[in-house]
């Protein structure tokens, strides 16, 4: 009985061919969030700590000008804010509320593909495991006998794609829930930095 070659499995099986293009897919996505993130997260306190000393210091344009300056999601916020830190305190709030809104769907960007993948993938996997059980019953039924060399490929062509499956599969559900987990992180210092701005303020 010849040895099995996985690189012609690999060949002939269309559904391996569909989960080698989703784990490219979940790896791009993969990559490109934690660049965002990356430069995403950081301190809120250390940037209030900035804009309150040049704001008493009465300099709200190089305020301005250095908050600009920062990537993180928790800049934009003061940012805005800062823009709007003459209107009441409810204003502010209000606009401050929707700003953070923003900021968490750009942090939530591409997520979802990372989602879908973890919860669709292992169903690609098993359609390509019934297609090559299908498979080995044909060969067999066409050879009539032959004993397990005739379905050995058909087999080993359905437990190759169940295995791809799970492989990409769960890479993406850990990537995704450690991705969310940033999101809710970052979320939380956007909603404190923001409080805490309006206090410092001081408006009515």
């Amino acid at each position: 009985m010849g040895e099995i070659s996985y690189l012609e499995i690999f060949k002939e099986s269309f559904t391996l061919v569909i989960l080698l293009f989703c784990s490219i897919i979940s790896i791009s996505f993969a990559i490109e969030r934690w660049w965002y993130f990356h430069k995403a997260k950081g301190s809120g306190d250390a940037l209030l700590a900035m804009v309150g000393k040049l704001l008493q210091a009465g300099k709200p344009d190089q305020a301005m000008a250095n908050i600009k300056k920062d990537k993180k999601a928790v800049a934009r916020v003061i940012e805005y804010g800062l823009v709007h830190r003459a209107r009441s305190r409810d204003q502010i709030e209000d606009l401050l509320a929707t700003k953070r809104l923003e900021e968490r769907l750009k942090l939530e960007k591409f997520l979802v593909v990372l989602g879908t993948l973890g919860n669709t993938v292992p169903f690609i996997g098993l359609f390509g495991t019934v297609v090559g059980i299908i498979k080995a019953f044909g060969d067999l039924a066409a050879a009539g006998s032959g004993g397990p060399a005739v379905v050995a490929a058909g087999i080993a062509e359905a437990l190759v794609a169940t295995a791809g499956g799970l492989a990409v599969a769960i890479p993406a559900v850990i990537i995704y829930n450690y991705f969310m987990r940033k999101v809710k992180d970052t979320s939380v210092e956007m909603e404190v930095t923001s409080a805490r701005f309006v206090v410092m303020l001081g408006v009515k």
